[in-house]
């Protein structure tokens, strides 16, 4: 069937940019975090038209969404801006002021464009000045669009329940190079602007909005296998050519374990280090930052998250308890069970931690918490992580170990390739699957794990034999006295693992804070301000903060600022905020870097220090 194409112009001015639904019904079946209505009407397609203006910090854009009718009598839509839903009349004559969006509805498919522009607070982007780059000269953009971002960058259904294709052409300065999560399509001077290059892109995949995402900078990259090219500002290029040279064969281990790659190219992009997140699974373009090495759990997400994704945000744990279980049978597989059993002891740590951060009682510490009237953002923690992992292992252990519960998984995302699934859909295929085991899954507390905060109602026996030197170490310094610092030698740490060493912290930042006396003796003998590697230097930071050790300090901060990884610049400038005598010193250093973070990042790090934004933004 023909689609009747409508042009509007919609310009507003929120940086909640535009989120599309159907009047009647508004979230008929709940997303709490989304206002569009995807029991009334779908998008098919995006047709995208990008001008990227560096100097007013928006996107100018035009977009053809192709919609499609899932009721007979479907007439309106609405579009919100952010401060309440403007009610679009589908069935007046096409005479609308530009505020407003006003279709036709009486085609099955209609092909709605958009001529829009960003505001320049927009949550999904961030521009970098030159001086915030690596090369100093060209200024630089990247977006985050995960959870529900996309709509300040894009009017579209904002919902992960809605997938999608999508084309687009952007043009950038032509001393930038543009690229975004689809396969790249040639490129071409702009027709409009003979300084600017037009550069084309298609995504014939079909994803949810939030896996958008634009890139523009002075960027080069290198080929690192037959899919796979990695990108970054020349400074950094061949660095991290080297660094992820092994993408080839985790890509093929996974392929053995969950089956085809749908999305033809996997190229890596690593980004300034102001992004929030340790990386993000945009198709054909993972996002990464300098202080991830190993992204093998990005590489996860191409087949759960991406392939088979969550229906709403309450249902995270979909992707991310499933990604983890994908990303230790990758390891499994190219190091050994015993190093998938030690990644996991550290995932049930860092599971503690969280829910020792929100509290046990905090319903968002469920597995699937309710999400009304709650920003995703400030649901995240490794809860749908390591909890969806735990009970996933534990599920593992009942059912008939690795290759049996492996084949559950691969056979879930056939089942759901393409779509988006609930707890409910998923339990129930996990039912189908083991229809002759479901006497053991009848005896399993679903309520317990699924609905009740806190940790895990069963807590998986792991193999100890990687941690086992961690717990040793570790306890011999919990236990040593002021005489018995001597006793301690470098070799502890030298024949360690970084993984280990990761560990050993852990456990230590699990117990009370050391005297300062150990802390002090544990940098002379072990020299860990030395160490580079981020993991284990914001474990080491945090530790010596909580020790009152003054000169640890500005290290945490400047840790805490020189990256904006969430993981780490949350808790660094918490664990200052919490030694009172520095506690001005971490509100003063925030606010003098606050312009240069990502905007999720200052907004969270504001709640955490207990800032006012509106008095703050004043000073």
């Amino acid at each position: 069937m023909r689609a009747q194409r409508v042009p509007v112009d919609y310009r507003p001015r929120s940086a909640r940019l535009s989120s599309l639904s159907a009047v009647t019904g508004l979230n008929v079946m709940s997303d709490p975090c989304s206002f569009s209505s995807f029991t009334r009407c779908v998008t098919k397609h995006l047709n995208l038209h990008l001008h990227l203006d560096f100097d007013r910090h928006v996107i100018r854009g035009r977009v053809a969404l192709t919609v499609e009718a899932l009721e007979d009598r479907f007439s309106t839509l609405v579009t919100s801006t952010g401060r309440g839903g403007v009610s679009l009349d589908l069935t007046e004559p096409l005479v609308t002021p530009p505020s407003t969006l006003s279709v036709l509805m009486a085609w099955q498919h209609v092909i709605v464009e958009v001529t829009y522009e960003t505001s320049p607070s927009a949550t999904a982007l961030q521009w970098l000045t030159p001086e915030q780059t690596a090369g100093k000269k060209h200024p630089y953009l990247f977006s985050q669009c995960q959870a529900h971002h996309c709509r300040s960058m894009i009017p579209c259904q904002d919902t992960p329940s809605i997938k999608h294709t999508y084309y687009a052409q952007v043009s950038v300065p032509k001393d930038l190079v543009a690229v975004m999560s689809a396969v790249r399509d040639g490129q071409e001077v702009d027709p409009q602007d003979s300084g600017r290059i037009i550069y084309r892109f298609r995504q014939t995949v079909p994803m949810p909005s939030y896996l958008i995402a634009i890139v523009a900078g002075a960027l080069e990259s290198r080929e690192i296998g037959p899919r796979t090219r990695v990108w970054s500002e020349k400074e950094f290029v061949d660095k991290a050519a080297f660094e992820f040279s092994e993408t080839e064969a985790m890509l093929k281990t996974a392929e053995e374990l969950a089956g085809p790659y749908v999305w033809g190219q996997y190229d890596v992009l690593v980004l300034p280090p102001s992004f929030p997140y340790g990386g993000m699974e945009n198709p054909c373009l993972t996002f990464a930052t300098p202080t991830v090495l190993v992204i093998a759990h990005e590489i996860s997400h191409s087949w759960t998250g991406n392939l088979v994704t969550n229906k709403t945000w309450e249902h995270f744990w979909l992707n991310e308890g499933h990604t983890v279980y994908l990303e230790r049978m990758i390891g499994r597989c190219l190091e050994s069970e015993q190093f998938r059993q030690f990644k996991a002891i550290g995932g049930w740590k860092d599971l503690q931690d969280s829910v020792n951060t929100f509290g046990a009682n905090n319903p968002l510490t469920n597995l699937v918490p309710s999400l009304q009237d709650v920003s995703p953002d400030d649901a995240f923690s490794s809860v749908p992580y390591e909890k969806g992992f735990a009970l996933l292992y534990y599920l593992e252990e009942q059912l008939g170990g690795p290759e049996v519960f492996m084949g559950f998984v691969k056979s879930y995302i056939q089942r759901f390739a393409y779509s988006s699934v609930t707890t409910e859909e998923w339990k129930n295929y996990l039912f189908a699957y083991f229809k002759d085991k479901v006497d053991i899954l009848n005896k399993v507390d679903w309520n317990a794990w699924m609905f009740t905060p806190g940790m895990p109602p069963v807590k998986p026996q792991y193999d100890t034999t990687m941690a086992d030197a961690c717990n040793a170490l570790s306890q011999k310094w919990l236990q040593a006295k002021d005489q018995d610092l001597n006793s301690f030698k470098r070799s502890d740490v030298k024949t360690l693992s970084s993984h280990q060493v990761i560990e050993f912290l852990s456990l230590l930042l699990q117990e009370d804070p050391l005297p300062l006396t150990h802390v002090k003796k544990m940098q002379e003998i072990y020299d860990l301000n030395a160490y580079m590697n981020a993991e284990i230097r914001f474990r080491w930071l945090r530790l010596c903060v909580r020790s009152r050790w003054e000169e640890a300090v500005p290290l945490a901060l400047k840790m805490a600022t020189d990256q904006g990884r969430m993981k780490f610049t949350r808790p660094l400038f918490r664990e200052v905020f919490n030694f009172e005598k520095f506690r001005d010193e971490a509100l003063r250093v925030f606010l003098a870097h606050r312009a240069g973070m990502h905007p999720v990042t200052s907004g969270l790090v504001s709640k955490d220090l207990k800032v006012d934004v509106s008095n703050a933004a004043s000073q």
